[in-house]
């Protein structure tokens, strides 16, 4: 249950008078403009000797570069951990400082901090608060739960799944890219993922939008119902260690660089009060956690890279400290990326992922409950669901897992996978009522290719190859992979267990180019998104299948964005 403080203190101000006496000027009903500052001050959770708390303040005076905030406690309340600021405390006195990220507050700007603490007896609200020496009011009032008190905001409580009800973000610079294509008006009004894929982005790089032009649009386009935003969080030390062309811009060891300055900044960002009314879905660290399971140690696919990220911990450490940060704000829905079926639908891989991603869920502070669900197939190309063959299937004495497309895989699709990857996330020891999401952005495979029915039953092979959706030469390839299309629109609760079918990777942004680009943005050339590069053991050493001259990963690919909307399934 979440608590605020409970008065609303006005802000004395003593002036002298010219006999020398001094006048307290505290008109009780001034407007906001009159007083300095404003603190929202919420206990958004309580247990029995423990409490977490969300602290907003508004700068109501002339625009600062640093501040200082303070207040008492009555009781034995110590805080024992924060966030986005520094905090320190004195017997019963607290005083919060800025980070070097979040000390300019403008006049009318808001900052948020949070801190975790301790106590006994009761938990009593501060009485006073001080901004630099000057004594703040505190927005809010009671109990969320009380309608008799018209200051309070209402609290936010997660719901079950953040979708239902709810329209979800269209992004009006991937809304703008794909209206300018020739037929890309059918389309551009989806909601898509919002990548924030470096520090940069943060700000906004160029001209773009950054993260807070993204939660203002997103309000605006609110209105009085609920609104999801979706975020992709992305940015880990060593990322993606089995491939080069989504390297990001942190060297292996920078974790407190990749804490600092870029879990913090977004999380101060995301619990600022004013868009506490969204629905933020965080898609968390896509190509990390399963390249612990299946590119280390022994296996033919090991990378050295990826040995050294899991001999350092730091992916695991990531992914705890932004599940930590991220899950305390109340409206933040975190889901974990889960790969795909074609990277972890093997016995070797399943039960492997599982116990990483639960290792990483409770690194850093975070918890079980930190986590709302997971994401399966994100920017990849998997088949939703194969139609014309089974898991089950045998011909001519042979499993369907013996053919070289599943090559003993448990699992032919998407949907298949993401429902069984969630009970075995459960069983692992995730909350029960966690939700899947698959991104369909771009595994429809529609098109004149889409087979009409099963493959002949000469051989096991044949059945599969002639009755299979997807059209890619090997379940391992994954860069801008020829004959795509798009998957089925984004919609909530589509089937049991799925919270949403999303569209995370926006259709059009090439997955990396087809030769080396020099760039600033810490991309390297991957061989797997050359057309005419023959493989290596993580896709059977076949061809790669991706389109020529593509772009660098995120950059604007044309081409494949009207092959996606000519193949797309459920067609356009």
């Amino acid at each position: 249950m979440s608590r605020t403080r409970t008065a609303l203190l006005a802000a004395l101000a003593l002036v002298a008078g010219a006999s020398g006496t001094a006048l307290a000027v505290a008109p009780a009903d001034v407007g906001t403009a009159a007083i300095p500052c404003t603190v929202d001050y919420k206990v958004q959770n309580q247990w029995d000797t423990g409490f977490t708390t969300a602290v907003t303040i508004t700068n109501n005076s002339a625009a600062k570069s640093s501040w200082s905030l303070k207040w008492s406690y009555a009781g034995n309340q110590k805080v024992t951990s924060g966030w986005n600021a520094k905090i320190t405390q004195s017997g019963t006195a607290v005083t919060a400082t800025n980070e070097t990220y979040n000390g300019t507050l403008a006049n009318g700007g808001s900052v948020s901090f949070g801190f975790n603490g301790t106590y006994s007896g009761t938990n009593a609200l501060p009485a006073t608060f001080t901004l630099d020496g000057v004594t703040c009011n505190v927005d809010g009032g009671t109990d969320p739960t009380d309608p008799t008190d018209p200051t309070d905001p209402g609290g936010s409580t997660k719901v079950d799944n953040p979708y239902s009800g709810a329209k979800v973000y269209v992004n009006p610079e991937w809304s703008a890219k794909a209206a300018a294509e020739t037929g890309g008006s059918r389309i551009s009004n989806q909601p898509t993922g919002v990548w924030l894929d470096r520090i940069a982005a943060i700000n906004g790089v160029g001209s773009g939008m950054g993260l807070r032009a993204h939660l203002d649009a997103a309000l605006a386009q609110k209105g009085s119902g609920e609104e999801v935003i979706q975020l992709v969080i992305y940015d880990l030390p060593g990322r993606d260690c089995a491939a080069l062309a989504s390297n990001g811009e942190l060297g292996p060891t920078e974790i407190d660089k990749y804490k600092t300055q870029f879990i913090d900044p977004i999380a101060a960002i995301l619990a600022d009060s004013k868009y506490s009314s969204l629905r933020i879905v965080t898609t968390i660290e896509i190509d990390s956690l399963p390249n612990l399971v299946t590119n280390t140690g022994s296996r033919p696919t090991a990378t050295a890279a990826c040995d050294t990220m899991l001999a350092n911990g730091n992916y695991v450490k990531g992914v705890g400290y932004a599940l930590n940060k991220l899950g305390a704000i109340p409206n933040v829905y975190n889901y974990i990326d889960a790969g795909h079926h074609g990277w972890i639908g093997w016995d070797d891989n399943f039960a492997a992922s599982a116990t990483i991603m639960k290792q990483a869920a409770t690194a850093e502070g975070a918890t079980v409950d930190d986590v709302h669900g997971f994401i399966a197939n994100t920017a990849n190309y998997s088949a939703l669901k194969e139609n014309n063959f089974t898991i089950n299937d045998s011909v001519a004495g042979k499993s369907v897992r013996e053919s070289k497309w599943v090559d003993w895989n448990r699992y032919v699709d998407e949907l298949s996978f993401a429902q069984a990857f969630r009970n075995q996330l459960v069983s692992t020891g995730f909350n029960s009522n966690i939700g899947m999401l698959i991104d369909t952005s771009r595994n429809g495979w529609g098109g004149s290719a889409r087979p009409s029915g099963p493959g002949a039953t000469t051989d096991v092979d044949t059945y599969v190859n002639g009755g299979r959706y997807d059209r890619r030469i090997h379940v391992g390839n994954w860069c801008n992979q020829s004959g795509a299309g798009l998957g089925e629109r984004p919609q909530a609760s589509p089937a049991a267990g799925i919270d949403a079918y999303v569209w995370m990777k926006p259709p059009g942004e090439s997955d990396g180019s087809s030769s080396a680009i020099p760039n600033d943005e810490g991309k390297g050339f991957d061989q797997m998104c050359d057309p005419t590069y023959t493989g290596n053991p993580r896709n059977g050493n076949n061809l790669s299948g991706a389109l020529p001259n593509a772009p660098l990963s995120g950059h604007w690919f044309s081409a494949q964005f009207q092959q996606l909307m000519q193949n797309a399934y459920p067609a356009l």
